[in-house]
């Protein structure tokens, strides 16, 4: 592949869509050939899906949450993402891989071996080449979300701890791609910090 993965990654209300967008931006203010996503989303299907996942009157199991959006991400990988990496262009993407790892692995008990075999599956073996973990406390992060709750948002105070601490064993695990930033209560002082990292890279 000729382009570059970014990929965003966090728990809840640590601010992953405004930061990747922020990115997403500057890159572009750089001449930089850029496509920005969301998972699950992207796609139609895949946007169906989100739907579906985050509606708060689904009743989904485990099995079948971690097969949705490996379902959704097959979709927008096929339609979207192989194809602008293999044209050069840098695609930065707000939720990948890991999030299924940390959320239907070490959040809900998934087999984390099970998710990889199939996560290669669906994702064709593309992998990110830089992962950007915006860490933040989950009670700061979640007293955001009040009156917003989807359907994982309103998981037990356990549940999203187990989450955070799933991203922080992958991060600890994959020193080279995935870099930690602390969330700042200035938006902008995270982002310079991102920056400085992807500039970098």
């Amino acid at each position: 592949m000729k382009g570059k993965f970014i990929t965003f990654e966090g728990s809840e209300g640590c601010g992953k869509s405004t930061q990747s967008a922020m990115l997403f931006r500057y890159l572009l203010s750089r001449k930089l050939k850029v496509i920005y996503l969301r998972e699950p989303g992207g796609v139609k299907i895949s946007e169906k899906i989100r739907e579906l996942l985050l509606d708060p009157n689904s009743k989904i199991s485990p099995q079948a949450e971690t097969l949705l959006y490996m379902a959704s991400r097959a979709c927008v990988v096929e339609e979207i993402i192989k194809p602008a990496l293999k044209q050069g262009k840098t695609v930065v993407c707000d939720r990948f891989l890991d999030s299924t790892i940390a959320y239907q692995g070490f959040g809900l008990g998934v087999d984390i071996k099970l998710i990889k075999l199939i996560g290669n599956f669906a994702t064709q073996g593309i992998n990110p080449d830089l992962t950007i973990f915006l860490d933040l406390p989950v009670k700061s992060g979640l007293k955001h979300r009040v009156n917003c709750r989807d359907r994982i948002e309103q998981r037990s105070f356990n549940y999203h701890e187990k989450v955070r601490k799933g991203y922080l064993k992958l991060a600890d695990a994959c020193p080279q791609r995935i870099k930690i930033v602390k969330v700042q209560k200035n938006k902008f002082k995270t982002q310079d910090n991102i920056r400085k990292i992807v500039d970098a890279f």
